[in-house]
């Protein structure tokens, strides 16, 4: 059914019907002319067949103007009866006071003598003017009605002749004739037929080609070609359509290289990329905009830009009239808290009118990050610094006012302005260690090291330390313990980095560990890494300030550190070294129930046979 119905939708189907018709519709219109042209002639030439001779009509037009009526009769009924009738099938004299005088019909014989009601007859008495008339009563026949005249030359109507003939056979010549002409005409619309598909397929073939040439390029195939006939018309429809695919495919390898340029260009882009339509919803988003909103391109296709950058004081139209810069802050006061600087622009065409908005979604995380970091530091070595400045201007000028004279106090005002110079050149010798690690121009002189020798001899120095301070009574007590693995963990570090790390924990674990306290230093082997733990029985660090203790300048305990000299900057110092060597730090502690800090190092277990390894 549906390929018949696609035949019959056709063009080529289209054409050959019309053609078929048309030729059909000439052929009937000249059929119909012709048959009533042929019936026309066919009935006069038939009229005149049936005519009665003008000898005939004269003997009877004598006869009728004798005065002996009955041997009239006789002479009239011998002239028809003499007289070959052809066609005529029935022959009746009547004179012209209506009496009939002769038939032709035998059967008939008993109306001779009578009047005739024939109203034509008495018409052609009357004006002696012939009448012929076509009757389909019964039949089809011909009735022929003509005056007759006084031989005398005087043209007095004497009477007149009926003829009646039958057109039987002239209908049935006409009637063969159609139906010669029908069959023509059907073999000539068949003929037709076939001349017209031939014809519409000519025509057609060329359109059917670019049609599916049109297709073909339509889904992005751009092989083909159009198969040029003739140079007609169709034929250069055919040259430019090929010349057309030629430009479209032209025009799309430079769309499509367009487009993958900008595709590219979005999904490298450092900075998120969002486009709307002129109501807001977008339409396009890179992946580094999915990135920073913590979306999908499913979830975010089709959304108002304003619902999802979370704007909820702002509309489209106020984007649109006034492409204002805004800051979006997502996943706020969260550890996975993100500042993104949005630029919106418009997106019109040529005529002017905005068909959309784009906005540039920059992340500025790190670098307020950095500002704030940057204006705490200034703030923080402000105030470290400010405190033994006062401290030393406020016993300079004890000692400028005099107690310089004074053997008990002058002493103790020089050892204090010692201690806060020392403490300031400790501060500014950090920060300058700071800086170059930041700037990535620190040195590390790495080398191959046994970790647990290297361990044991910086644990071995604070032993040392507690052993030679034994008299001094004001000196806290404290004892190492050690749980070290039995196998050589050979690790690449940078030794005097790596030992000032540990030197900095180990301080901080005596500095707050109570007296008599156990400071356990454990090595261990985990897969790919090998972790030093240093733990104190100290008062430990809150939960809320785990995650700040490595920044610079933070104490936990600001007024104990600072009696106790610390700079504040030594856990940084830390981390930072142990990151230069692809490490991690971190501790873990509770309050009032000491702390734990772990130092990760990268380590590949490596065959110490045939090698020469210098311990520390």
């Amino acid at each position: 059914m549906k390929k018949i119905k696609s035949v019959l939708n056709s063009i080529n189907f289209k054409i050959a019907i019309l053609f078929m018709l048309l030729l059909l519709a000439t052929i009937e219109v000249v059929g119909a002319s012709f048959t009533r042209q042929l019936e026309q002639n066919s009935i006069q030439n038939f009229e005149s067949s049936i005519q009665v001779p003008n000898i005939i009509t004269n003997q009877i037009a004598s006869q009728l103007s004798r005065a002996n009526a009955k041997e009239a009769n006789q002479q009239l009924s011998q002239i028809i009866s003499n007289y070959n009738l052809g066609d005529i099938s029935q022959l009746m004299v009547v004179d012209n006071k209506g009496v009939i005088r002769a038939v032709s019909n035998v059967n008939d014989q008993n109306r001779i003598g009578q009047r005739t009601s024939n109203a034509d007859i008495k018409s052609v008495l009357s004006n002696g003017k012939q009448v012929s008339k076509v009757i389909n009563d019964n039949g089809n026949y011909m009735v022929q009605i003509s005056p007759l005249t006084s031989a005398n030359g005087t043209n007095t109507p004497v009477g007149a002749i009926y003829v009646r003939a039958s057109l039987q056979g002239v209908f049935n010549n006409l009637r063969q004739v159609s139906i010669y002409f029908l069959i023509a005409s059907l073999i000539a619309a068949v003929l037709g037929a076939i001349v017209a598909l031939v014809i519409s397929r000519a025509i057609t073939r060329p359109i059917e080609e670019m049609r599916k040439q049109a297709l073909r390029v339509a889904n992005g195939d751009y092989s083909g070609h159009v198969r040029v006939y003739a140079q007609d018309e169709l034929g250069q429809l055919a040259e430019a359509f090929n010349t057309l695919s030629v430009r479209i495919e032209r025009t799309q390898e430079i769309s499509e290289s367009e487009r993958r340029r900008l595709d590219n260009v979005l999904t490298h882009m450092t900075d998120g990329v969002i486009a709307t339509d002129r109501h807001g919803n977008i339409t396009i988003i890179n992946e580094t905009a999915l990135d920073f909103l913590g979306k999908t391109e499913k979830d975010v296709i089709g959304k108002p830009i304003t619902n999802l950058l979370g704007l909820k004081n702002v509309t489209i139209q106020d984007l649109l009239s006034t492409q204002q810069e805004l800051v979006v802050r997502v996943n706020d006061n969260t550890r996975d808290e993100m500042i993104l600087h949005a630029n919106f622009s418009l997106i019109q065409r040529v005529t002017g009118f905005v068909s959309g908005l784009v906005c540039v979604l920059h992340d500025i995380t790190q670098q307020q990050k950095n500002e704030r970091e940057q204006q705490q530091f200034v703030s923080n070595v402000s105030h470290e610094l400010r405190t033994p400045l006062t401290s030393l201007r406020a016993y300079v000028e004890a000692l400028n006012d005099g107690a310089w004279k004074d053997p008990n106090v002058a002493p103790q005002f020089l050892n204090v302005i010692q201690d806060e110079t020392e403490r300031m050149i400790r501060m500014i010798n950090d920060l300058l260690s700071l800086s170059r690690m930041d700037r990535g121009v620190a040195k590390m002189d790495l080398e191959w090291v046994n970790l647990n020798d290297f361990v044991n001899h910086v644990l071995n120095r604070f032993d040392m330390m507690l052993k030679s301070d034994t008299d001094k009574t004001h000196k806290k007590k404290y004892s190492i313990k050690r749980e070290f693995p039995h196998q050589a963990l050979w690790v690449e570090i940078d030794t005097d980095k790596m030992m000032q790390v540990i030197d900095n924990i180990m301080n901080n674990a005596i500095k707050y560990s109570p007296d008599g306290g156990v400071i356990t230093v454990r090595l261990l082997q985990a897969q790919k890494h090998v972790i030093l733990s240093i733990s104190d029985q100290g008062l430990g660090i809150p939960r809320k300030d785990l995650n700040k203790i490595f920044d610079r300048f933070y104490r936990v305990d600001k007024a104990r550190s600072r009696k106790q000299g610390g700079t504040g900057l030594g856990l940084a110092i830390s981390k930072e070294i142990v990151e230069a060597h692809h490490g991690r730090i971190w501790a873990d502690s509770a309050e009032g129930a000491g702390s734990t800090f772990y130092i990760s190092l990268p380590y590949e277990a490596i065959s110490e046979e045939g090698e020469n390894w210098d311990e520390v």
